[in-house]
Order: structure tokens, then C-alpha cells, then sequence
């Protein structure tokens, strides 16, 4: 008999304690692994990128992430000197007279792989081992020779300019082959074309970035400059006689069929495609732009670094072109090719001919 009562006391007691398991409110259980996965998986795209155009601590992250960013490869003063200079550093990384390279920051900080704020030690000790395995002084600072080595390798990660420094323009498709983006991917109502392998990607990019919260705003990657036939580009440089500037060329990167401007931000007041610094800098701080630099090659695209605007799609061969020296010359300067591919000359500036690759 009191074995009977103990075992039905312990089946009471069995009984009791699973249906306060099955009855407790969910809100009070520890979350599985699976649905801390699923959580993180939700909630990291809009942990990993700046989301504000306030202007930032240089210690602000850049992308995000749980990176240390107390390193130790750069000499002491490195951070500080590039705290400074963010916003100070009077060059010419494009030709024209810019101050500070805030601008630049988020490419810069793609191309040393780190998430770290640009005044932060550990952005300074990752420049520093960058600088090492590229032959240059491990200064951990940022200046025009350590920019002038990484734009020529951005410029040559375009194959439109890799062709370019051939002196060679490429062809363009022919406007039967491309096809025409949806009303809710052209800015302003225009009709863009591309190639449609390329518009493809750039969708499958689109779907990305808003999967990952960084299109802020409805116009946020809409396209407003695609496919452009040479002969229109022609014509216009002719008119307006402003080719072989900072932002027209007699060989344009559009006639490809492969090259898109799209809207990334604006300063207040300007137009998405405003190269002024004022809106060059709110683009270059806000999250779809860090994100991009960062995702798009994913996807095929590359950036041309004076426009955060502009991309080109790299996942088909450009079309075999004709020499740029045949293309009408009328409202340009005479062309000038990129520097050498190993050069690391402090004056960005030189490669005049790539400022323009538009």
C-alpha cells in the first residue's frame, strides 16, 4: 500500500509539473537556439550600418558589427592624426580641392576590412597591416599616397576602365537588346534601359537592400540614368562643351548598356546626381551607400569612387569598342589614360582621365 501511494504521488507530482510547463506563458520561456538564429538573422542588417546622416564621431563604427577596435599594429598617434584629418586634410583626390576624406571613409574601410570607426585605433592598426601587405609604410594614416595606391586598384576592378586605358572605348548594345526598368525603379518617370542581365542583378540587389532596411526613403535605389547612346552623348558634349570634366566624357561607361546612376541620398536642395561635396558626403554617411560598398560586389556591381551614385555591372563582357581617339572631339579635353598599375603616387589627381568615367 505505500508503495501504491508513493508511485501515485509521484505521478501527481509528474502530472503537475507538465502542465505548468504546457500552460506557462510563452513570454517566460528561454528561447531556443533556433529562435535566437532566427532573431539575430532579422535583427543584424540594421545593427551593421550607420543609420543616421548626422555628422559622426570619428570613432563611429562604419558598418557595425562586434569588431575590437583597440589594435595595436598602428603607432600610437595614428588614430588620433586620423581623427584629424577627416575633416581637415586639405587634397586634390580627384583633381579639385577637397577638404577632409570622410567622403571616402566607407571605401577606404571596405578595402582594409574593418568595420571601425576611421578615428579609432583599431581602423588605424587594419590600414596599417594593409599598408604592410602593399609595400607601403605601415604609417596607420590615412593620406594622398595611401589613397592614390587604392584608387587605382577601385579603378581597375572596373573593367570599363581596365578597356580605357587601352585607348580603347567600348561599343554599345544595340537599344533592340536592352530592356526598359519598371516605373517603380526609374527616378522622375524616365525611361532607363540596360542590358538585362544587368537590370536583373541590380533587382536581385534592390531585394537585397530592402530585405536588410537601408532603403530609407520610396525613391531610395531607383534608377535615373541607364543605357546612354554615344551619339546623344555626343551631341551633348558638343552642346554643353563640359566632356573630359569631373562628371562628362566623349566615352562614356553608360553606352555599355552595364552602368547605372541611382539614387542613394541628396543634401538638402540638390538633385541625387549633385556632385558637390555637401551632397557627396550626406550619400557617403548614409546606410544604403554603406551597405552597397560593402554587398554590392555580391551582386556584380562596382562603384566609381568620386560618385557614389554611379555603378556598373560586371558579370558580362563589354562589347568589343573602337579607339577613343576616333570618337568626336568637340567639347572635350584632349584624353588622358590612367596612372601605371603599380603606381603609389601621392597625388591621386594624376589619373585625370578616370575622374570622368562616367
Amino acid at each position: 500500500m505505500r508503495r501504491l501511494l508513493w508511485g501515485l504521488c509521484l505521478m501527481l507530482l509528474a502530472f503537475g509539473g507538465f502542465w505548468l510547463w504546457a500552460t506557462w506563458p510563452s513570454s517566460g520561456t528561454a528561447p531556443t537556439a533556433a529562435t535566437l538564429r532566427d532573431e539575430a538573422a532579422h535583427e543584424a542588417p540594421a545593427n551593421q550600418h550607420f543609420a543616421s546622416i548626422d555628422p559622426p564621431s570619428a570613432l563611429t563604427p562604419l558598418a557595425g558589427a562586434a569588431e575590437t577596435c583597440d589594435g595595436t599594429d598602428a603607432p600610437e598617434t595614428a588614430a588620433a592624426v586620423n581623427a584629424a584629418s577627416l575633416s581637415t586634410l586639405a587634397w586634390t583626390p580627384f583633381g579639385k580641392p577637397e577638404t577632409g576624406w570622410e567622403i571616402y571613409a566607407p571605401r577606404i574601410a571596405a578595402e582594409i576590412g574593418t568595420t571601425c570607426g576611421p578615428g579609432s585605433n583599431g581602423f588605424a592598426s587594419a590600414l596599417a597591416r594593409w599598408q604592410g601587405a602593399h609595400g607601403l609604410p605601415k604609417t596607420g594614416v590615412v593620406d594622398p599616397t595611401v589613397f592614390g595606391a587604392m584608387l587605382v586598384r577601385w579603378h581597375l576592378a572596373r573593367p570599363f576602365v581596365r578597356v580605357n586605358r587601352e585607348g580603347v572605348c567600348p561599343g554599345a548594345p544595340p537599344e533592340a537588346n536592352l530592356a526598359q526598368a519598371g516605373p517603380k525603379e526609374s527616378y522622375g518617370g524616365k525611361v532607363i534601359q540596360m542590358r538585362p542581365a544587368a537590370l536583373e542583378a541590380y533587382r536581385r540587389m534592390t531585394d537585397a537592400a530592402r530585405a536588410a532596411g537601408v532603403l530609407s526613403r520610396p525613391e531610395s535605389l531607383m534608377i535615373f540614368s541607364g543605357f546612354r547612346a554615344p551619339d546623344a552623348d555626343a551631341q551633348r558634349c558638343a552642346r554643353d562643351r563640359n566632356c573630359q570634366g569631373l562628371i562628362r566624357t566623349i566615352c562614356s561607361a553608360h553606352r555599355t548598356g552595364l552602368a547605372m546612376d541611382v539614387v542613394i541620398d541628396a543634401a538638402p536642395g540638390l538633385r541625387p546626381d549633385s556632385s558637390a561635396d555637401a551632397s557627396r558626403l550626406v550619400m557617403a554617411r548614409s546606410p544604403l551607400y554603406r551597405w552597397m560598398v560593402v554587398n554590392a560586389g555580391r551582386f556584380g556591381f562596382v562603384n566609381y569612387a568620386y560618385e557614389p551614385w554611379h555603378w556598373e555591372w560586371t558579370g558580362e563582357p563589354l562589347l568589343p569598342g573602337v579607339p577613343i581617339s576616333s570618337l568626336p572631339q568637340e567639347g572635350s579635353e584632349p584624353v588622358v589614360t590612367e596612372p601605371p598599375e603599380d603606381s603609389t603616387s601621392g597625388k591621386p589627381a594624376a589619373p585625370a582621365g578616370v575622374r570622368n568615367r562616367r
